[in-house]
């Protein structure tokens, strides 16, 4: 589960990525997931869009992608949407600590 602050530093991060990831108007197939899958483990972080003759919407659509790839949905705004997974053996993006609760 991400924070305000990661969520926000993730966001920032993701402005300068290209669109990797094309959800169009067929199903979202076990292809789909697993180029999600492979480039959330290479990256870390993937953009991706939705398109207008789709049946999902960027937010269903994300958060099918992000349940299977056991991802985090970082954002959703208009037809994009990013996700998150950190690679436990090799760490790229480095998020800032949670506050600790008192």
């Amino acid at each position: 589960m991400l924070t305000s602050k990661q969520r926000a530093y993730l966001r920032g991060l993701a402005n300068s990525y290209e669109t990797i990831l094309i959800v169009g108007k067929g199903e979202i197939t076990d292809n789909i997931i697993m180029q999600a899958d492979t480039a959330l483990t290479a990256r870390e972080l993937i953009k991706g869009k939705v398109l207008e003759t789709s049946a999902y919407s960027s937010r269903e659509a994300a958060d099918l992608i992000a349940e299977k790839c056991a991802a985090d949905v970082v954002q959703v705004i208009g037809s994009k949407f990013v996700l998150y997974r950190a690679n436990p053996k090799e760490p790229k993006i480095v998020l800032p600590k949670a506050k600790k609760k008192i």
